[in-house]
């Protein structure tokens, strides 16, 4: 199990390393983003009251809660941390909590597998490489304790966070969840093989416009996505379409494995067949 590990030298943020080619996947190595820096951070699993304090404050602060319903309990954290659940955070060069996450065990008819419920960072320092060190020492955690799959949900609609999930990170999205958190609030529900890699990045040839947000295309072995970029685009229509196109897709057993931002303002989704639905 994540405990405390050694301090990792950050030089620069995913956006500033590589920032419209990281995302269309122009990069030459989406990957490097932990080399020879001036900052320093450390992944750790939180394991006292007062970190679990510090925790609950980062997430409410993070999110921008009011109303105490939304409140984090720490007492949860310490009960998850103690009985197979993920309570890890990062800390900074002063020792302060910066990125944290947490999760819990699930189970299918596969067996079981951790759920992460939630990862936030700090404004401060997100588009530092924080959010990938969360989701790695929540990974260390999970083998710790025998499971090998790992899942968690996102907005399709945030296509950084979906090329983070599927292209960075190597998972897959597997199912749709509509209306998850309220109307409005869909999901894409992921699932990330702890022992897997990220694949290589393909080239695309595909010159998607406005008029193409919300239309499923391509070969069938390969069919694509379209959506908006950037979600203030996104009007009830096309967000019922995607909603349709994404449930279409992987009701065919289907999976999202990469999410990519055209030059355009268009962002797509591209889908391959997985053996294990």
């Amino acid at each position: 199990m994540l405990i405390d590990s050694q301090r990792i030298i950050i030089r620069s943020s995913i956006d500033s390393l590589c920032p419209r080619e990281f995302y269309s996947g122009q990069c030459q190595d989406p990957l490097r983003i932990f080399e020879e820096a001036a900052v320093e951070f450390r992944p750790v699993t939180l394991t006292t009251p007062e970190r679990f304090a510090e925790a609950a404050v980062l997430y409410r602060r993070v999110f921008g809660y009011q109303d105490p319903d939304y409140a984090l309990n720490p007492r949860l954290l310490g009960a998850l941390v103690s009985n197979g659940g993920s309570v890890v955070g990062v800390l900074d060069e002063q020792d302060r909590l910066v990125a944290f996450a947490y999760g819990f065990c699930g189970t299918d008819r596969r067996g079981f597998y951790h759920y992460s419920q939630s990862a936030v960072v700090d404004a401060n320092h997100q588009g530092h490489g924080l959010g990938r060190l969360l989701k790695h020492a929540q990974r260390e955690v999970a083998l710790s304790h025998g499971m090998t799959r790992m899942r968690w949900t996102y907005d399709p609609f945030q296509i950084r966070n979906g090329h983070f999930n599927l292209d960075v990170l190597g998972a897959r999205g597997r199912w749709y969840a509509p209306d998850m958190y309220g109307p409005g609030g869909d999901r894409v529900v992921i699932e990330w093989d702890l022992h897997s890699r990220p694949r290589a990045q393909e080239d695309l040839e595909l010159k998607l416009t406005e008029a193409d947000w919300g239309v499923m295309g391509g070969a069938g072995d390969r069919p694509w996505l379209a959506l908006p970029a950037e979600p203030g685009a996104v009007t009830p229509d096309i967000a019922e379409r995607v909603r349709q196109g994404f449930t279409d897709l992987l009701g065919k057993g289907l999976a999202a494995d990469s999410c990519r931002r055209l030059p355009n303002g268009t962002g797509v989704y591209l889908f391959g067949a997985v053996s294990d639905v």
